[in-house]
């Protein structure tokens, strides 16, 4: 990517990738075939379904943003997902609330009592095999490195980790939610500082899949502090994820 197209990242994004919401069946069933793909085939991570659709007790209150190649015929790129609270329990325990009860640190935050409706968390983000960043990446689902943002001389930008983030913190913003949570490698703080994003860890280390970290997110502040060359992706990614509730509704509504 040349210096000039880090400048219009916007139509960069627009030109290979899209966002969509994935509230309808058809999404869904996308997305749980690309966690399919990616989780229990080619990772691993989860026994392999006869459906082949990739699934848990949380999509029953979750939302779901799909990346999609923009040109036809369009091809399944990756996922993401917003999980909420169950409207009808809402003190169940989101995913990291469980993963890392013995690791958080309260003194931070605690999650059990924020106020429900407001507080989400972020996961199973998965990439299919193809658009993984490099050749031979075989043991996360997607990942974020230096590399991926190259030198001065030669700059680069990670459309796809990026933008399936950027999705889900369009959803979170459209449905009220303050406070991300998310289980993620420790270098990710890193990483998202160079786009302006300030990420807290809320505790130690716990083995999932690698060694993972829990951490926080303020959505509105995400939003703000992005970097001006990272502006124009959000604005498209928050058009598209905008106009899927335009045509489509969540069968999921959190109270």
């Amino acid at each position: 990517m040349s210096l000039l197209d880090r400048f219009s990242l916007g139509e960069g994004f627009r030109k290979y990738f899209e966002i969509a919401t994935a509230f309808d069946d058809t999404g869904r069933n996308d997305v749980f075939g690309i966690r399919h793909e990616v989780y229990c085939e080619e990772l691993g991570f989860e026994p392999v379904r006869p459906d082949r659709r990739e699934t848990d007790e949380y999509d029953r209150h979750s939302l779901h943003c799909l990346m999609r190649t923009s040109t036809e015929p369009h091809s399944l790129v990756g996922c993401n997902r917003l999980v909420m609270a169950r409207p009808e329990e809402p003190d169940y325990p989101l995913p990291f609330e469980r993963t890392c009860a013995a690791t958080l640190d309260r003194s931070i935050i605690d999650p059990a009592k924020e106020p429900r409706g407001a507080i989400a968390e972020v996961s199973r983000l998965a990439v299919r095999a193809y658009y993984r960043r490099r050749k031979g990446e075989t043991k996360a689902a997607v990942a974020i490195s230096d590399e991926d943002f190259g030198t001065r001389e030669q700059p680069r930008f990670p459309y796809i980790p990026i933008g399936l983030y950027l999705g889900v913190i369009a959803l979170a913003k459209h449905e009220g939610i303050e406070t991300l949570f998310v289980l993620t490698e420790p270098r990710l703080a890193d990483h998202f500082a160079k786009l302006g994003v300030k990420i807290t860890q809320i505790g130690g280390p716990v083995e999932h899949r690698g060694i993972r970290v829990p951490s926080m997110m303020n959505v509105d502040s995400i939003i703000k502090g992005l970097r001006f060359f990272v502006k124009p992706i959000w604005r498209v990614v928050a058009e598209e994820i905008e106009a899927g509730y335009t045509t489509s509704r969540p069968a999921f509504r959190p109270t």
